[in-house]
């Protein structure tokens, strides 16, 4: 059997997928999936042992620059690719408009969500089978229903999934060991953990005999690692792709970080941690450990998100 999956971003709803194609995958054992993404995460699918072709999209950039000739030289081709294939069932995970018309301009029957549990319910409209995926459940779960329900096989047991994925071969040499990943960057500023906190955090994880690596994405977050690694025993990485900064954070005795792709991809490498949740309910967006991993903890409450009590959690998982 030969889908084609369109779940294009953010990076942790990526990484939310995986599970879902791992469970088909045991029930379907010839299933090939091409899976169309947003071009910033397409390491992330090839991770995985089911993923034949990775498609990817450029929405983003394309939305920023639609007027430049570069963007209208790479639609055309980002067309014959995603109708290279025929397809048994195009399977639109996502349920935006945007990804409703991707799906539509594959080659097959396409599926997604209902009109009640589309993020946007018009994207129902583009599919031939339409399934109720709740939104009162964790992301993970979400997308495991929607695809058991799509390809025709029941479901397993909540707690009982894989990611299936496996981390890229490190390319950062000379880092200091043993580490704890600080993941103090995300798009969203509610999900922000205050310089103060993140000051005070890594003092403690310094106290644990524990390096500290800062990675960043923009300029506001590498200036904000400069200050929380000035006199410490921490380290501000320099600015690395999706893959080098997973092999980074595979390696890591330990991660900390809030709200963000990278702390669900921790959960994907199976390393233990620590999430950081000042506004979103860790109930549906939490990181979520496969069963038998190293566990992260997912901290919500403004007790649990002080300081020294996010670190002696931390020296819990890891000491």
């Amino acid at each position: 059997m030969r889908i084609l999956l369109v779940k294009m971003s953010s990076l942790g709803d990526v990484v939310h997928m995986l599970p879902a194609l791992t469970e088909a995958a045991s029930h379907i054992p010839t299933l090939k999936i091409d899976w169309v993404v947003e071009e910033a995460f397409s390491a992330v699918p090839a991770w995985h042992p089911s993923v034949n072709r990775v498609i990817p999209v450029a929405f983003r950039t394309w939305r920023n620059a639609f007027c430049a000739k570069q963007t209208w030289r790479k639609f055309p081709d980002f067309m014959r690719s995603l109708r290279q294939s025929s397809y048994d069932l195009v399977l639109d995970a996502q349920g935006l408009l945007k990804s409703g018309v991707v799906a539509m301009l594959g080659r097959g029957k396409r599926a997604g969500h209902d009109f009640a549990t589309a993020r946007e319910g018009i994207a129902s409209l583009f599919y031939k089978y339409r399934y109720h995926a709740s939104w009162n459940q964790h992301a993970i779960l979400r997308n495991r229903s929607l695809t058991a329900q799509a390809l025709g096989y029941s479901m397993g047991e909540e707690d009982l999934f894989s990611y299936g994925v496996t981390p890229p071969a490190a390319g950062i040499l000379n880092l200091p060991r043993p580490y704890v990943l600080a993941l103090h960057g995300t798009a969203r500023l509610e999900k922000e953990y205050s310089e103060a906190d993140w000051w005070e955090l890594i003092g403690h994880i310094n106290a644990m005999s524990f390096a500290v690596l800062l990675p960043w994405g923009n300029e506001r977050e590498r200036s904000r690692a400069e200050r929380l690694a000035a006199g410490r025993e921490a380290q501000v990485l320099p600015r690395l792709s999706l893959a080098e900064l997973a092999a980074v954070l595979s390696q890591a005795t330990g991660v900390v970080g809030v709200d963000t792709g990278l702390l669900h991809l921790t959960a994907a490498f199976r390393r233990p941690g620590i999430g950081l949740y000042p506004t979103t309910p860790p109930a549906r967006f939490g990181a979520k450990s496969e069963p038998g991993a190293p566990r992260i903890e997912n901290l919500a409450t403004a007790a649990d998100l002080v300081a020294a009590e996010a670190a002696r959690r931390l020296r819990n998982l890891l000491l």
